[in-house]
């Protein structure tokens, strides 16, 4: 294990990273530039590599891309990792869905997810999307990508047109997101 990488801190997604550094001792912590200077440093064993937005990270059988979206899907240190040479986006909390949904999905993933958005609007945990003057050119940039596989933290991967169900989800946030108050 030569890199971990991660989308944003948050502690259910990167409170094992000093295990995972203790077992793996070439391994380093890959993250956003704020990710690394606000957060990783203050909390991992070693030292994080801070990515910049569009650096190309050689794993040697492939290429993945680091991309800077911060505040999507969530904090200021958000990011997300794009295999070139498996044209898949590891697209950390977008298109997120609860419960426990299909391993793969061919089909429609933007449902779901847009119903998950909808239903997070109110409660305790509401609101843990913003909305920003960014939001819908970030999403319209990774869907420039054209991935095949969006790899999903939390749901299922889907495997299919990436870029109409980026631009599909772009078009939910916009909708519910920039109207909710």
């Amino acid at each position: 294990l030569r890199w971990i990488g991660y989308s944003h801190f948050e502690p259910d997604e990167c409170g094992a990273v000093n295990d995972w550094l203790k077992v793996a001792p070439q391994a380093q912590v890959a993250c956003s530039t704020v990710g690394a200077r606000v957060m990783m440093s203050d909390f991992a064993d070693r030292p994080a590599r801070a990515l910049a937005d569009d650096e190309v990270v050689d794993l040697g059988r492939h290429r993945v891309r680091f991309l800077s979206t911060p505040h999507v899907p969530h904090g200021w240190d958000a990011g997300v990792f794009f295999d070139e040479t498996e044209r898949s986006l590891f697209c950390s909390d977008l298109l997120f869905q609860p419960g426990n949904p299909a391993a793969l999905v061919e089909s429609d993933i933007v449902g779901p997810a847009s119903q998950a958005i909808r239903d997070r609007l109110t409660g305790p945990m509401s609101h843990d999307m913003p909305y920003t003057p960014y939001t819908d050119r970030t999403m319209r940039r990774l869907a420039a990508l054209q991935p095949r596989t969006l790899a999903v933290m939390h749901g299922s991967t889907f495997r299919g047109d990436g870029e109409k169900a980026l631009l599909g989800l772009a078009s939910t946030l916009q909708q519910t997101l920039a109207t909710a108050t």
